[in-house]
């Protein structure tokens, strides 16, 4: 049972990697709003760090980094448990998306690069995170909650790179669930369509263009959705709070909730 005036989170400290914006930043403020005690924060630039800590002041400690190195997530795990004392989640969100490229658009050259930038922030970001992250989540019996899309099970919601790095990401969370057990639960999130500035490669010359930008995008998403509609970040933000409580994901572990709208049930075009 819920206590009255307390959140599933009471007094747990969580770092969330690209929590500036989008989703990442949602799953901060609900985890705030569920009573975490603090949220270190890993952003790219300081207009979202600055944005942050105006926001939320100091219930965050925001990291300026990039995701593919290994240095700085560290970094960012020690500023999170120097300030707050301990680490509870980790929740890799931090990801960059194709725009639908499909191999023949790509150059060999241009495929090389990209391969190496959108696997870098979608897959190795993830993995760097988890290792820094695993002495503080193994001595606070803590969880890891890795941000996915309904890309990890199904074709046509990008290009090849984007497609196989979410497909990546599904095995590994698999994998670091069955390395980490039994000391820490590794689960994640699959959202579909949503309003969000996830940014495209810098390698295909898209690092400007915004998701949330395409034209007709929210009203072609809604049209394909089951349930007729295109998801915000915040409809997102709760799976993460569930897989986060100890309260109420204890015997939860390698699991990935799907937040799509109902993709798998979508009709026959």
């Amino acid at each position: 049972m819920r206590v009255a005036n307390r959140g599933w989170l009471e007094g747990d400290v969580a770092l969330v990697t690209g929590g500036g914006s989008g989703i990442g930043r949602a799953v901060v403020k609900r985890f705030i709003e569920e009573g975490a005690a603090g949220i270190g924060v890993m952003v790219r630039s300081q207009e979202q760090a600055d944005n942050l800590v105006a926001e939320f002041g100091n219930q965050v400690v925001v990291s300026m980094g990039d995701v593919r190195s290994g240095a700085d997530n560290q970094l960012a795990v020690d500023a999170t448990v120097a300030r707050f004392g301990k680490l509870d989640t980790l929740v890799g969100n931090a990801g960059v998306w194709d725009f639908f490229t499909r191999l023949e658009k790509m150059s060999l050259a241009d495929l090389d690069k990209s391969f190496d930038e959108i696997f870098g922030v979608n897959v190795k970001g993830y993995v760097l995170a988890a290792r820094a992250a695993a002495e503080a989540l193994r001595a606070s019996r803590g969880s890891m909650i890795f941000t996915l899309s309904n890309s990890a099970f199904y074709a046509g919601g990008g290009g090849p790179l984007y497609v196989a790095s979410k497909h990546a990401g599904l095995g590994l969370i698999k994998q670091l669930a069955y390395e980490f057990a039994p000391e820490v639960r590794v689960n994640g999130v699959a959202p579909g369509g949503t309003v969000t500035p996830l940014r495209g490669p810098e390698s295909l010359g898209k690092q400007e263009r915004r998701l949330s930008e395409i034209p007709n995008f929210q009203e072609n998403v809604a049209n394909s959705m089951p349930l007729k509609m295109i998801a915000q970040p915040e409809d997102h933000a709760g799976h993460y709070v569930l897989l986060a409580s100890r309260a109420n994901s204890k015997a939860t572990t390698a699991v990935v909730i799907q937040s799509d709208g109902g993709w798998e049930i979508r009709p026959m075009r």
